[in-house]
């Protein structure tokens, strides 16, 4: 029997439900126009972490992983820290890194830390410890790869000796007004290309 040609507004609404689209369906990204939103993965971390040196360490249960499904395809990673530090002492240095590369930095320009972002309390209110200072940043990476890719966030003091922290002020008072507990996190999205 031949094919029936079906014209427009020849199927009526509910004709086909979801049980009618095979589980494994899926729209190939060339169909995708540039811009489109592929995946999303994020990790929210809520406990703290300390530092009390200038060498860089990764943020404990602040790095993802994704695998890009073109190498066309971009990935923009958004990211928010909040960070404890003693007033007019120390101050937080953040740096995001792909794999083992530091990307999202500023140009170097001598003996001038190149960062993701940083905070640093001054002198806001010498003699009071309950500062958190946040870092955020968005960044659209071009990874070139299809091959998993972790994106991860380091931390690192601004001078030796006095700790910073993440989450948590550096006096961590057990009160219900003073020294509060953060959360940080990091989220990556593929782009369609």
């Amino acid at each position: 029997m031949p094919l029936t040609r079906i014209k427009s507004l020849g199927i009526t609404d509910g004709t086909i439900v979801n049980a009618d689209i095979n589980a494994s369906a899926a729209i190939a990204n060339t169909k995708l126009s540039a811009g489109a939103v592929l995946q999303v993965v994020s990790a929210t971390k809520t406990d703290t972490s300390s530092s009390s040196t200038t060498s860089y360490a990764d943020i404990t249960g602040l790095s993802v992983s994704i695998t890009p499904s073109s190498v066309n395809n971009k990935v923009l990673i958004m990211f928010n820290t909040y960070n404890g530090s003693v007033l007019n002492t120390t101050g937080t240095l953040i740096q995001l890194v792909r794999n083992s590369t530091t990307i999202c930095i500023g140009d170097a320009a001598s003996l001038r830390p190149r960062l993701s972002g940083n905070s640093y309390a001054g002198d806001l209110s010498p003699g009071t410890q309950n500062f958190i200072g946040v870092v955020s940043n968005t960044f659209l990476d071009s990874p070139n790869t299809t091959s998993a890719t972790t994106y991860k966030l380091q931390f690192a003091a601004s001078g030796s000796g006095t700790a910073i922290y993440i989450n948590r002020t550096s006096s961590d008072r057990d009160a219900a007004t003073y020294d509060p507990r953060t959360a940080s996190t990091i989220t990556v999205m593929e782009i369609a290309g």
